[in-house]
């Protein structure tokens, strides 16, 4: 992966994903190392961000290199400046960027102009960092990929979008409940269904919350409302009455279920009061595995690991 682009999850191959998840298990366990001294990172954001802004400066930091960060006013990204001549000018300054934009085409055009590998902080269209700290949390809790069903319950969104693709790349089964009209796109949903007819995944679309949690290993839901999307607040609230993730909905899945939740959680709408901080939940192992998974993807594109193997396996 050294010097590419992490746009979507369809960037990267099975084996992309089943490395990155063997390297994030031994820099979780190192800790601080020096894989990326002299190497910055720019995060470049439209949005404003708790973890994603967190854990990525903490995974530079812990890898030994340094961020950069520039807020929406600061750039004005399209607004003050066009977008190709602020990826010209980055491209000229840091390593890569990891940009957080309300568009994906955004990234696209980031991509084609900075000459520097650009990673997907979040889009409207996916949300891969995110896709793959999941990917590593399961992994962590179940061992394994290949036999489980991850069963999401709410809007088919941009995590929606990534984890779909995610799960079907490494054989993990996935099932959707989404109300008429909040259903993953045919394009996703097209391109994880050739990499599970590879993978062996499984894959089922319902509007139905129970027929998709039946028996899952891991029950999974989002927010209705997604940052831009405060207009449609209220008029998602009553389409997604029904999608709440409860105590009577998590019961139909195995005894050994897992719950996620990529936050922020809307306590009371999505997921029921109280089973963030029950005993299923891994909200918060999900968190801090972002930062862990980022450093092995850093260390993968910016060529830490190539340059300082030695080092990174005593």
């Amino acid at each position: 992966m050294k010097g590419k682009d992490l746009l979507s999850i369809s960037d990267l191959t099975a084996q992309d994903v089943r490395s990155l998840m063997s390297e994030t298990v031994g820099l979780k366990a190192r800790g601080w190392t020096s894989l990326l001294s002299r190497k910055t990172l720019a995060l470049l954001f439209e949005k404003p961000s708790l973890r994603t802004r967190v854990s990525f400066e903490m995974a530079m930091r812990q890898l030994g290199g340094q961020c950069l960060y520039l807020s929406p006013a600061e750039v004005g990204l399209g607004k003050r400046e066009p977008i190709p001549d602020v990826a010209r000018v980055l491209g000229r300054y840091v390593d890569a960027i990891a940009a957080r934009t309300f568009s994906h085409h955004t990234l696209e055009v980031l991509a084609d102009f900075s000459g520097i590998p650009v990673i997907n902080a979040l889009s409207d269209w996916e949300h891969p960092c995110q896709a793959l700290a999941d990917l590593f949390t399961i992994y962590e809790k179940k061992g394994e990929f290949e036999g489980l069903t991850l069963a999401y319950v709410g809007d088919g969104n941009n995590v929606a979008n990534s984890l779909l693709l995610a799960s079907a790349l490494v054989g993990m089964s996935f099932r959707i409940a989404s109300p008429g009209g909040y259903q993953i796109p045919d394009t996703i949903l097209d391109q994880a269904k050739k990499y599970a007819d590879d993978s062996g995944a499984e894959i089922f679309c319902t509007e139905e919350p129970s027929l998709a949690v039946k028996d899952a290993d891991i029950v999974y839901t989002d927010v209705w409302t997604s940052m831009g999307q405060e207009a449609e607040a209220e008029l998602r609230r009553r389409v997604f009455t029904g999608y709440q993730v409860t105590d009577q909905l998590l019961s139909l899945a195995k005894d050994d279920a897992v719950f996620m939740h990529p936050l922020p959680a809307h306590h009371g709408e999505e997921v029921a009061p109280g089973i963030v901080d029950s005993p299923k939940s891994v909200v918060f192992d999900q968190a801090e595995n972002r930062m862990h998974v980022q450093k092995a993807l850093l260390a993968q594109i910016l060529g830490g690991l190539e340059i300082s193997m030695d080092d990174y396996r005593r």
